[in-house]
C-alpha cells in the first residue's frame, strides 16, 4: 500500500483544519451537503462527460495503482536480463523458454518481448511490436491521469458557482432578514473551499502521483525493450549490462557500484 500518499493526504488535510481551529473557527461551521453535491458530485459528473466510457470504466483500477506500493528494482532487472543473455549466448536464443514458461516472478511486458524473441521475431519486428505496447501504455496512462486533472479544474470553477448561487440567495432574502446577512455570506463561501480544497488536496496530487507512477514504468519498460534487443542480438552480456545503466539514476548508479562514464550517454532517462 501506498502508505506515504495516504500520511500525506491525511497531513494536508489536518493542518487545514487545525488551522481553521485555532483561529477559532468551528468545524460544523464548514460542513455543507448542498456544497458537497455541487462541488465534488458536479465535478465528478463533469469529468465524466469529458471522457469515453471506457476511460472512465478504468477509474476503480487507477485507485488500486495508485494505493499500491510497487519497487521499481531496475538494478535486479539488469541482473535478470544479463543472466538471460549469458544463458542465450551458452545454451542458445530457444533455451529462454524456460523463462516464459516456469517463471512465475517475470513480469508482463518482458515475457511478451521473449515471446517475440522465441517466435523467431527478427530484432527489427520485435523493437517495433514492443514499442507500439509502450505507446499504447502511455496512452492509457496519460489518459488516467488526465481525468483526475479535468476533475481538479472543474471544482473550483463549481466551487464558484455554488457560492454565486448561494448569494442569490441571500441577496434574494436580504430585506426580509438583514441580521442573518453575514452568516448567510459565510455558508454561501464553503463551496468556494470545497472547490479549492478537493482540487489541491485530492485530485491534483492524485493526478501527479498517477504520472510519476507512468514516468517510472515507462523507463523500466524502455529499458527492457532495449535489454531484450541486445539479448536478440547476441551481444555481450557485459556490454548490456553497461549499456542498461544508462537507464539508472545517480543514487542507483551509485549502488551499482558505476560511474556516470558507463551510463551509455541515457544518464537522464533515469532522473
Amino acid at each position: 500500500m501506498n502508505i506515504s500518499f495516504i500520511v500525506a493526504l491525511i497531513a494536508a488535510l489536518a493542518s487545514v483544519l487545525v488551522a481553521f481551529v485555532i483561529e477559532g473557527g468551528h468545524l460544523v461551521a464548514i460542513l455543507s451537503l448542498t456544497g458537497f453535491m455541487i462541488v465534488v458530485l458536479g465535478s465528478i459528473a463533469a469529468t465524466i462527460m469529458s471522457f469515453p466510457l471506457s476511460a472512465v470504466k478504468r477509474i476503480p483500477k487507477l485507485f488500486k495503482v495508485l494505493m499500491r506500493n510497487e519497487k521499481n528494482d531496475l538494478l535486479s532487472l539488469i541482473e535478470n536480463i544479463k543472466a538471460m543473455s549469458k544463458t542465450a549466448r551458452t545454451k542458445g536464443i530457444l533455451s529462454l523458454e524456460k523463462e516464459v514458461v516456469d517463471n512465475d516472478e517475470i513480469d508482463p511486458f518482458t515475457r511478451r518481448g521473449l515471446e517475440f524473441i522465441l517466435d523467431g521475431l527478427d530484432p527489427v519486428k520485435t523493437r517495433e511490436a514492443l514499442e507500439s505496447d509502450l505507446d499504447m501504455m502511455a496512452e492509457r496512462h496519460h489518459t488516467g491521469a488526465a481525468m483526475f486533472e479535468a476533475c481538479g479544474g472543474y471544482a473550483p470553477t463549481f466551487g464558484i458557482v455554488g457560492t454565486v448561487l448561494g448569494l442569490i440567495n441571500v441577496l434574494g432574502s436580504m430585506s426580509s432578514n438583514p441580521d442573518g446577512l453575514g452568516e448567510s455570506i459565510a455558508v454561501a463561501f464553503i463551496c468556494t473551499l470545497y472547490g479549492l480544497a478537493t482540487a489541491n488536496l485530492i485530485w491534483l496530487p492524485i493526478a501527479s502521483t498517477l504520472k510519476n507512477k507512468s514516468k517510472q514504468e515507462l523507463i523500466r519498460n524502455s529499458m527492457i525493450i532495449e535489454g531484450l534487443i541486445l539479448l536478440q542480438e547476441g551481444a555481450n552480456p557485459n556490454f548490456i549490462e553497461d549499456k542498461l545503466k544508462g537507464f539508472l539514476s545517480k543514487e542507483d548508479l551509485a549502488k551499482a557500484g558505476g560511474g556516470e562514464d558507463k551510463a551509455g550517454g541515457k544518464k537522464k532517462k533515469g532522473k
